[in-house]
């Protein structure tokens, strides 16, 4: 039961939650000296462009239904033009692991968004538990200096918590690709969101005129690659031998994963109510995306144990 396969899922899943954790720090040392706008411009479009190239070699075709590339625009927009941005934006003044601890909120705040809005998800005491965690958690990191510079780190945790508002509609919106291979739409939206983003930088951050330095340059190819690309096709595999709901376990790893990698490599420290914020948030996120009946079996063995 399991063996080699269930052990590769579970390394995958790591690695996933690694590469995703590892963003945050290759977003704060990317707009060390690059723009915000042409950063994620260069993310979209390299991530983008190999993940077409990976399609290509699997031999997984692009729609070409305009119906679908409208989709792909609303996607572009709700999970990565926005987001993106955002987050690399807030980045500037943001430390890498309280951007990811606000972040990484996105399944609490999809599941209020579907329980308020559709009406397809159902209240129970846990999940309750969980939305109150998280949001408890959101509160805890953006309170904590809120009045300190009133408008100095507030607007950028705002915007960061925007992002996260973005992430949890695109998860929502992003069932409306159904019947779809799941590289689809991650290549369209990332293309789409290309073609919107690097005009934009050409005429905003003039990119040519930059002189980046070899360590952000370096973040970006990392970010894009791995964190990006990468993932994302690591992504697909464990929707396809997890499933859905086992493959959001990333969702809080990657929280204490990406705020250890800030504490190693940018030596960045978290305040004690960070901290106790960091522990709501994977509370949280965990009550709401671990499947019920793991937790009822883990109730069941810790009763025979007893």
């Amino acid at each position: 039961m399991g063996g080699p396969k269930a052990a590769l899922d579970l390394l995958l899943l790591l690695a996933l939650s690694t590469l995703w954790g590892a963003s945050y720090t290759f977003i704060k040392i990317g707009v060390a000296t690059i723009p915000p706008l042409t950063l994620i411009a260069a993310r979209t479009l390299i991530a983008g462009s190999v993940l077409l190239l990976w399609m290509r070699v699997q031999r997984i075709p692009m729609p070409s239904d305009p119906a679908v590339w409208r989709r792909f625009l609303v996607q572009a927009l709700l999970n990565s033009v926005v987001p993106f941005t955002l987050i690399a934006w807030a980045e500037r003044s943001v430390d890498a692991g309280l951007a990811t601890i606000l972040n990484s909120a996105s399944p609490v705040l999809a599941f209020l968004a579907t329980w308020l809005v559709t009406g397809h998800e159902h209240l129970t005491p846990r999940k309750l538990f969980g939305v109150v965690a998280g949001l408890a958690g959101i509160c805890l990191v953006v309170g904590v200096n809120a009045f300190e510079g009133l408008g100095r780190q507030l607007v950028p945790q705002l915007a960061i918590v925007m992002a996260t508002v973005c992430y949890a509609a695109a998860a929502i919106y992003g069932r409306s690709f159904k019947g779809l291979p799941s590289a689809v739409p991650a290549a369209g939206s990332l293309i789409v969101g290309a073609i919107l983003l690097v005009p934009l930088s050409l005429t905003v951050d003039r990119p040519w005129t930059l002189h980046p330095s070899l360590q952000s340059l370096s973040a970006l190819v990392a970010l894009a690659l791995f964190s990006t690309a990468i993932a994302f096709v690591i992504y697909f595999r464990l929707v396809q031998t997890l499933g859905s709901v086992g493959t959001t376990a990333q969702a809080y790893l990657r929280v204490p994963i990406g705020v250890a990698i800030s504490i190693v490599f940018l030596g960045e420290s978290l305040s004690a109510s960070a901290w106790l914020g960091l522990g709501c948030v994977v509370a949280g996120v965990a009550a709401m995306t671990i499947p019920a009946r793991t937790i009822e079996k883990r109730s069941a063995k810790g009763t025979v144990g007893n």
